[in-house]
């Protein structure tokens, strides 16, 4: 499948998210491509990887990165992350990758402008029925801590926005409650978010 891909579009990204849960003959097909920059498959065809960039995604060592205060420099950590990773992947794999970067762990003032890019996906689902969503800034707010995870950094907020706003829009526009046309205000108390004043989730009961 891989080789196939890449003999379709030579020029691409390719992208192994979270590769040390990857089967062993993953990495010594990893070890052939970054050695020779091309791959033979089970027909006997070699594929050319020169022309793509392999992008591996680790997890390793998170757990260092999640309890680091907001705001301080990955270099506090760099040395034990780096030591996690050696002691789970082989040399002759890691001599092999031209650049090993160490990502800050995502911070909640990060969040705001995540939340707006899952409610832009959620209101364009609703373009068609010309009905607007107007979140203020507590609800914003609500969505932005409850979505957040020190360790999953903002993963949690796609089902947080599902649960907590999308179904309950589904059930009240099913009900007849929104119509066409309208704008629905949002917003968020202690218990939860409101929509057009109303608890949000007892549209659910």
């Amino acid at each position: 499948m891989l080789t196939e891909a890449v003999r379709r579009r030579p020029y691409q990204v390719i992208l192994f998210d979270e590769v040390e849960k990857a089967h062993e003959d993953v990495f010594n097909i990893l070890l052939q491509v970054l050695d020779d920059g091309r791959l033979t498959d089970g027909q006997g065809r070699t594929v050319d990887f020169r022309n793509t960039i392999i992008v591996l995604t680790s997890n390793l060592g998170s757990d260092l990165l999640a309890h680091q205060p907001d705001g301080e420099s990955t270099d506090m950590v760099q040395a034990e992350v780096m030591k996690a990773v050696r002691a789970h992947f082989r040399p002759e794999f890691l001599n092999r990758l031209d650049e090993i970067i160490l990502f800050s762990r995502l911070q909640k003032a990060d969040m705001t402008k995540i939340v707006d890019i899952q409610i832009n996906r959620l209101q364009k689902l609703l373009d068609d029925r010309k009905i607007v969503l107007k979140l203020d800034d507590l609800a914003h707010a609500w969505l932005a801590n409850e979505g957040y995870d020190p360790v999953y950094g903002a993963r949690p907020l796609k089902r947080v926005v599902q649960r907590s706003l999308q179904n309950p829009l589904a059930q009240l526009l099913l009900e007849g409650a929104i119509h066409d046309g309208e704008t629905v205000p949002v917003s968020a108390n202690g218990e939860g978010l409101l929509i057009d004043g109303k608890e949000a989730a007892a549209a659910l009961v």
